[in-house]
């Protein structure tokens, strides 16, 4: 294997990222992670965020992912995603309107089950909002 990570971030409609890098920080179900050369085997679940990709040249670029598995190997890393895009492509405007539809299905829930399942997807979509807006220069904090 080459000297660095191999990431490949692979989405239905196509391959986001193919290359060598120095590390991934990924957003997993039990919180963010970060994978580098030679990382000990294993997969989990990603919940939707921000993958932040340290390059090779020292490039730092970043990709969202709605949700998926990351499977880490003696290969490298692969990203199975639901979605996955570069940053530029990030819809901030289709966020919010997602985050209205939300609030007002809460809004409607009637049972407790019905209302507990909404406010978790607001306050998942308002902490991707949050991450959104606190991405700077290449990291997310």
């Amino acid at each position: 294997m080459a000297e660095g990570l191999r990431i490949e971030i692979v989405s239905p409609e196509r391959l986001v990222l193919s290359e060598v890098v120095e590390s991934v920080t990924v957003p997993g179900t039990e919180g963010y992670f970060t994978v580098m050369n030679e990382h000990a085997p294993f997969m989990t679940t990603l919940r939707p965020g921000f993958i932040t990709v340290n390059g090779a040249s020292g490039r730092d670029e970043i990709y969202f992912v709605r949700g998926g598995f990351a499977d880490v190997s003696a290969d490298g890393l692969t990203i199975l995603a639901e979605e996955a895009s570069p940053y530029s492509e990030f819809d901030h405007a289709d966020l919010a309107a997602q985050i209205k539809q939300a609030e007002e299905e809460l809004a409607k829930a009637n049972s407790p089950d019905e209302k507990s399942y909404a406010q978790d997807v607001v306050s998942g979509l308002l902490n991707l909002a949050i991450e959104a807006g606190q991405l700077n220069g290449g990291h997310v904090h």
